[in-house]
């Protein structure tokens, strides 16, 4: 069955998406055993006031503690204190919350209990820079990372040797209390060390592997950050501060995709799921969904049509222009100059935590007659491309999908009906 509506349908698709992250929901398996001592709750993360939200409506034992989210994106709590920064720049804001946070956890006993409440957004939220240096040069590292097209592993591999509070560091701060880490992965295979940069939780490496793979990507790093970086190295694994902690995601874009999956079927639609774990230049992975959609339209390979095609994971931007956008609507820029004329063809492509970059959309819808409506407006889709202006392309048809904050982040989300 083809939708009638295809906009609706794959904008259904997405909240259904989100949904299957609902704090409310992912949260209540993982409930820890309440402590002898004290329960401290910290966190931080684009979604993170809705986690803590959720953890007091659960939680009926006595509790105190801080959450870091993105301005804006707070919710209101009772007995956990919200603080909001700024993302995906740091600032001074989010300078004090990250010290705030390492205030909490600092003289814990062996009978207190730390959870964690961990998602996206969490690296710029809870700036932190080493001693010797300021609010300024983590800025400047956010920036160059950013601005070069790496994958978030190699990111967050820098971001960890650069900071007080990531790679472990916060969760060792809290020794001998107990921290349980309850994770929602916005990184492409799930690995809760990657997600936030792993505050809470401990990831092997060294500095000269992170300068390694920084120059391996081009990343163009001050020098005296490059120095630092050289001679640091985050806490092991293996270190006993971390004999008794315990780590769970709680939801992920695997999970989401395959609820996704399970509402096209129910309303008649096949699906697939390609990967929750795409990476890589955004507009070389729209080239690549678009080369996918149209052999399915032309041959019925390697899937029959109609169907939909879902994936998740983060991609990346590299900045060539001084454009406005992020890296759902350059995806979807990039795919729909390559499936022009090709009626039946239908995109949406957003982040699930309702923000794609900086830009106030989730992302974008896009299809066959995207480039000729651009056309008419006296623009063209790879000029637009060219200088990263995707958003202002989306914006001129009216196609942009705004859904506000969502509350959770389990990474990008794509969904393309071939009819």
């Amino acid at each position: 069955m083809v939708p009638a509506d295809p906009k609706a349908f794959l904008a259904d698709l997405f909240h259904e998406a989100v949904c299957a992250a609902d704090p409310l929901h992912s949260l209540r398996p993982y409930l820890p055993t309440p402590p002898k001592g004290r329960t401290v709750v910290i966190g931080a993360g684009k979604g993170a006031a809705q986690l803590a939200q959720a953890f007091e409506t659960l939680w009926p034992h006595p509790l105190q503690g801080t959450v870091v989210t993105r301005h804006g994106h707070a919710a209101p709590c009772k007995r956990i204190e919200v603080l909001e920064a700024g993302h995906p720049v740091p600032d001074a804001a989010g300078l004090a919350a990250a010290r705030r946070l390492m205030e909490r956890v600092s003289g814990l006993g062996p009978d207190d209990l730390v959870v964690a409440l961990i998602c996206g957004g969490g690296s710029a939220l809870l700036p932190a820079p080493p001693t010797g240096f300021v609010l300024e040069d983590e800025i400047a590292l956010n920036q160059a990372l950013l601005a070069s097209g790496a994958p978030i592993s190699v990111m967050n591999a820098l971001r960890r040797q650069f900071s007080q509070i990531k790679g472990g560091r916060l969760a060792a701060l809290a020794h001998p209390a107990r921290v349980v880490s309850l994770v929602v992965s916005d990184v492409p295979g799930d690995n809760p060390a990657e997600v936030a940069s792993g505050p809470t939780i401990p990831a092997a490496g060294t500095g000269a592997e992170a300068l390694a793979q920084a120059d391996l990507w081009r990343i163009d790093l001050p020098q005296a950050i490059r120095r630092h970086i050289a001679q640091s190295q985050t806490p092991y694994p293996s270190d006993p501060a971390f004999l008794h902690n315990t780590v769970h995601v709680i939801a992920s874009s695997s999970h989401s995709l395959k609820a996704a999956a399970d509402l096209a079927r129910r309303q008649g639609v096949p699906a697939v799921i390609l990967s929750d774990e795409i990476e890589g230049e955004a507009r070389e992975a729209g080239a690549f969904h678009a080369a996918l959609a149209r052999q399915v339209q032309r041959h019925d390979q390697p899937f029959a049509k109609p169907v939909v095609i879902l994936s998740g994971g983060e991609t990346s931007v590299t900045l060539r222009g001084a454009g406005s956008g992020g890296r759902n609507t350059e995806f979807l820029l990039a795919f729909a100059g390559r499936i022009a004329g090709h009626p039946g063809i239908h995109a949406l492509a957003a982040d699930t935590d309702g923000i794609d970059g900086a830009s106030d959309s989730a992302g974008a819808f896009a299809d066959a007659s995207t480039v000729a409506r651009l056309l008419a407006h006296g623009q063209k889709w790879d000029s637009l491309l060219a200088r990263n202006d995707s958003r202002t392309a989306f914006a001129l048809l009216d196609d942009l999908f705004i859904t506000g904050p969502t509350g959770t982040n389990v990474n990008d989300f794509r969904a393309i009906l071939v009819a």
